[in-house]
Formats: C-alpha cells, structure tokens, sequence
C-alpha cells in the first residue's frame, strides 16, 4: 500500500507541533497556514508548506484541523478554503477542534455526502506535549475513520480515548474537559491573588501549594506565568473565553445548572474586556483588584 500524505491545517500552538511529530514518525505531511512564520519553522525542519488548504487538502489523504474554533473549521472546509470539495472519496478529516457537539454531528454528515471520513479528535495538551508527540485525544467516529487515522494519531498522541462509533462523543468529553480546565485555571488565578492580597510572596505561593494537596496541573503550569511576570500566550485568555461559552451554550442546551464554569467565564470574559484577550490565559489574575503582580526579569 502507497504511503499516505498527511496534512495540518493551522500551525498554531498546537498544529505546528502535530506537524512535527508527523514528520519525525517518517510520515509525508504538509503544513498549512495563513501566516509565513510557522510555515518557515516547518519548512525547515523538511516540512512541505502552502497557504492554500484546497492545495493541501489535494494532495493529502488525511486531514487534521487544528483551527481555533468552529467558524474558521467551517470556512477552511466549505468555505473559501476550499479543502472539503478538494479531497478525493474516502479520504479522512481529523478535526482537532474544540467545537459544540453538535457541530461535530453535522460536520460527520456533510463531509459524508462528499463521500469523506470524519473524525471528531479534540484534543488535551499544551504546545510541549503537542511537540513532542504526547497530546491526549478524545475521539469518535467510524471503525473506517479510526483506521485510517491510526497511523497519524499514534505519531502526535500519547493516548487515544476511543468514545463511540459516531462523531459527537470526542466533542461531548472536550466540553466536560474545558468545564474543568477553565474553573481550575480560575480558581487558580483567584487563590494566588488572595494570597498576594495577604502580603504573601508570589514564589512562596507556589512552591507551596505545588507541594501540597491543592495543587492542581492548571495552578502549576499557569500559575508559573504569573511567578515570571510572563503572560507570553501558549493558551490565551480568548481561548477560553470561546471553551467555555461553548460550555455555557451545552449546559443550557442540557438544562443543566454549571455555576462554577458560569463564574469562570465571565472572569475571562472580565480579562479580556480589559484588552488581555490576547495573553495567557493566567492573566485573568490582573482582573482582581488590590494586588501588586510580580514583574517581568529583563
């Protein structure tokens, strides 16, 4: 059997690294993106490189998404990107995506009257575990679609959850992931600026609740932003912002009641009407009145 070709679409925090790894498991892959810069990494790591996804999506069999949310997925697919219409049937789409389940469902469907695959493959991990082929896949879809996926989701994952033979699943347990991620980051933020409200050290802070049976994998990785004074962005606060209003919009759609994600939203919501859309999303610290943050070290 011919090797298969590889895409991504989207070389951001984590697509660049899903690239990478592809390319390190020997796997043909081409990397797509609108801005230059990550192309040029790719490129010269040996990756090949367009700003076309219809171009890509062309000449790959697989396909993996890694857009920021469901309009650009939507645009890069059917609309001007193109790429649905330019894959041959039977190909697969892996859309790595954090969207609404039922976009995931009707996603599965459209591409299915193209005579396409689909996988719903949201994924967990930051832009380390992503570089180094260790991200943690939540996925759903056809026997066909995981078998054609194998190949690629064993060089980017270090575990793939394998939740149900129809897409819907993989974007149901994201929802319930970024329910937790987003109120632990929050709760995170809020516990070190009390602490820094009592005249506590920032550094004392952390050493001490990353030792003790609070901590959290949110408060030691997000709170080390807040500790260097650097909001650099790996995950921004829009992220989030976008992760859990599709929380809100679910646990509406659900009739179920979700305070804690209700408050969390809208502290991001607070952060990135203060212009931090764009920082990391520890700087939804810089919402809480009354603290003196530690400064970035030249």
């Amino acid at each position: 059997m011919p090797q298969r070709t590889y895409a991504v679409i989207g070389l951001g925090a984590i697509g660049l690294g899903m690239a990478q790894s592809l390319l390190r498991a020997g796997l043909k892959t081409i990397g797509c993106n609108r801005g230059p810069r990550p192309l040029e990494t790719f490129a010269a790591n040996g990756g090949q490189t367009t700003h076309n996804p219809a171009e890509a999506a062309a000449r790959a069999d697989v396909l993996f998404l890694a857009v920021v949310n469901a309009a650009q997925a939507e645009d890069v697919l059917f609309g001007q990107g193109g790429a649905a219409r330019a894959m041959q049937a039977g190909d697969l789409v892996v859309n790595c995506v954090t969207v609404k389940p039922a976009f995931a469902v009707d996603m599965e469907r459209r591409l299915a009257e193209l005579g396409l695959l689909y996988l719903d493959a949201p994924v967990s991990g930051g832009p380390a575990q992503s570089a180094a082929g260790k991200l943690s896949i939540m996925a759903s879809g056809s026997p066909e679609a995981f078998a054609r996926a194998e190949t690629g989701l064993k060089a980017v994952a270090a575990v793939v959850h394998r939740l149900g033979d129809e897409a819907g699943k993989g974007s149901a347990m994201k929802v319930v992931n970024q329910l937790l991620a987003g109120t632990h980051i929050a709760a995170a933020a809020e516990a070190m600026a009390l602490g820094l409200r009592m005249g506590l050290d920032a550094g004392d802070v952390y050493k001490v609740i990353t030792s003790a049976a609070a901590n959290s994998w949110m408060f030691e990785t997000r709170m080390k932003h807040v500790v260097s004074g650097d909001y650099t962005p790996l995950s921004a606060v829009d992220i989030f912002v976008k992760d859990l209003g599709i929380v809100s919009e679910t646990t509406r759609e659900q009739a179920m009641p979700a305070p804690l994600a209700a408050a969390a939203l809208q502290q991001f919501v607070a952060a990135q009407a203060r212009g931090l859309g764009r920082e990391a999303d520890a700087a939804v610290i810089k919402t809480f009145p009354g603290i003196e943050l530690p400064r970035k070290k030249d």
